[in-house]
């Protein structure tokens, strides 16, 4: 990671042993994914509730459609606010400006209901987010020297504060949507996000000094104006297809998702290629690329499920759950659960148990499991928290609360045996060429998932939901049997790093 301002400038104690700008990073990325996770936990709700209710009245397929577009975008446009970063503004200018684009969806989604307004809403949350979620945690790295042992434990503190921020937003704003309406909810997401730029704003010239205050590898001479040309020619190419569709009346929601589902698969595609082909790889680094692959393919499956628990899964505990906890206890307790409480689920759990995992894994040592058998692990974990939701629905009526408990828990656990690895193992497979590119392919694997995810949300609506569970978590177990059964063959690839 290239430090392109002296770190003298940044007081290196001060928070926890640390770095004090990590203080800075920390409460500014709470407070965004506060405003995220909070927002995402009531968006469906938002968008298939009746008017009577407070929402749209869409159906609930097309509903769950959006958010995947949303969530697929997000990943997407990361890549674009990396760049942007590096060439143009600036980690530091990004990382405010996208904080300013977030809160300004925030305040659009809090207006009274339009559709249209809705969509430019989640327009400048998609920008904001790409050009803030990149660039902090770049941040977070540029705070400490090369070869720092503090690096690992800061980016686990920084963790926490993402895990922190989705556990608690659920509760609050879901909470409010119940008692006070979708508006009232969106505009304490947009409070988090301003909290969190007035935190940056007043604490980082004074805890990050000039790290990160100008692009790495910026635009020159004629670059510039290429970068211009481009800009306003895609941008003009943009609006003359979107007018065409609108004009023919193609411009629908189904499409767009199929759009997007396509972009999910043909980028990582695309990104593949581009390295495997590279004189700047080695015949070494192009066996890792091709070692790569399969742990990808299940990387996608896992995060399928994985973001199935703002969407299907939200959903489910909306319309399929026992939510009413007097019907539970007998009477014994008045109070309804809100659907969006169970949002919180995902991050409650890797609060309790990623240091247990950190531990088991140290612990091990010389016989900690390899990357491909805790990838194929966390497939089986995930396709499990799928089959158990087909036992409930083998009977009538709503299902108890724990049968979803049971079922976050596993992808969960699941995540913990994926997701840091992961990081991990892009790191060490990715070639010296390519380091960013490698790390924006993990990354995608979340994009695909959710544009895949796009077409899936049809599949829900058109089988039954015993079906749809049993057959998506077959799906994942079987592609995780497949990794197990190559593995051999992909240690042999990646021995040097393993």
């Amino acid at each position: 990671m290239s430090q392109n301002n002296n770190l003298s400038s940044v007081p290196q104690k001060g928070f926890f042993g640390h770095p004090r700008g990590l203080s800075t990073l920390f409460f500014t990325e709470f407070w965004e994914r506060f405003s995220y996770y909070g927002m995402k936990a009531i968006l469906a709700y938002y968008i298939y509730y009746s008017v009577a209710k407070g929402g749209f009245g869409l159906d609930q397929s097309t509903a769950l459609q959006i958010v995947s577009i949303y969530g697929a975008l997000i990943y997407m446009s990361g890549i674009i606010g990396g760049w942007i970063a590096d060439r143009v503004l600036g980690i530091r200018a990004s990382i405010f400006y996208g904080g300013i684009l977030i809160m300004i969806g925030h305040i659009l989604l809090a207006l009274p209901n339009n559709f249209t307004l809705l969509m430019l809403a989640l327009l400048f949350l998609i920008i904001g987010t790409g050009m803030l979620k990149p660039n902090i945690s770049t941040n977070v790295g540029l705070l400490y020297e090369k070869g720092d042992n503090r690096v690992d434990a800061g980016f686990t503190i920084f963790y926490m504060s993402i895990n922190l921020g989705g556990l608690i937003s659920p509760l609050l704003i879901g909470w409010l949507q119940v008692n006070y309406g979708f508006h009232v909810g969106f505009s304490l997401a947009a409070f988090g996000m301003f909290a969190g730029l007035v935190t940056y704003l007043l604490t980082s010239r004074k805890n990050l000094g000039d790290l990160g205050m100008k692009p790495t590898n910026p635009l020159v001479g004629t670059q510039k104006k290429r970068f211009a040309i481009l800009l306003v020619t895609a941008l003009v190419i943009i609006a003359i297809f979107t007018l065409i569709a609108y004009v023919t009346n193609t411009l629908t929601i189904s499409n767009f998702a199929n759009l997007i589902t396509i972009l999910g698969v043909i980028l990582p595609i695309v990104l593949v290629i581009t390295m495997v082909s590279s004189k700047s790889v080695t015949k070494t680094e192009r066996t890792h690329v091709f070692a790569y692959i399969p742990l990808f393919i299940v990387a996608v499956a896992f995060w399928m499920i994985q973001e199935q628990g703002a969407t299907i899964l939200a959903a489910f505990a909306d319309t399929k759950t026992e939510l009413s906890v007097a019907n539970l206890t007998n009477g014994a307790i008045d109070f309804n659960i809100p659907a969006a409480w169970f949002q919180s689920l995902n991050p409650i759990f890797i609060v309790l148990f990623a240091p247990l995992f950190s531990r088991i894994w140290v612990k091990l040592g010389e016989r900690n499991p390899s990357t491909v058998v805790k990838f194929a692990i966390g497939a089986i974990l995930a396709g499990s928290a799928y089959l158990v939701m087909v036992i409930p629905l083998g009977t009538d009526g709503l299902i108890n609360p724990v049968w979803l408990v049971l079922s976050f828990l596993l992808v969960t656990l699941g995540e913990l045996c994926i997701s840091p690895i992961g990081l991990s193992t892009t790191t060490k497979l990715s070639p010296d060429a390519f380091r960013s590119q490698m790390m924006s392919l993990w990354f995608l694997t979340n994009a695909m998932a959710q544009g895949l995810n796009a077409q899936m949300v049809k599949l829900y609506a058109i089988i039954s939901t015993q079906q749809y569970f049993l057959y998506s978590g077959l799906v994942a177990i079987v592609l995780a049997i497949i990794l197990l059964f190559i593995s051999p063959k992909i240690k042999r690839m990646m021995s040097d790093v393993e």
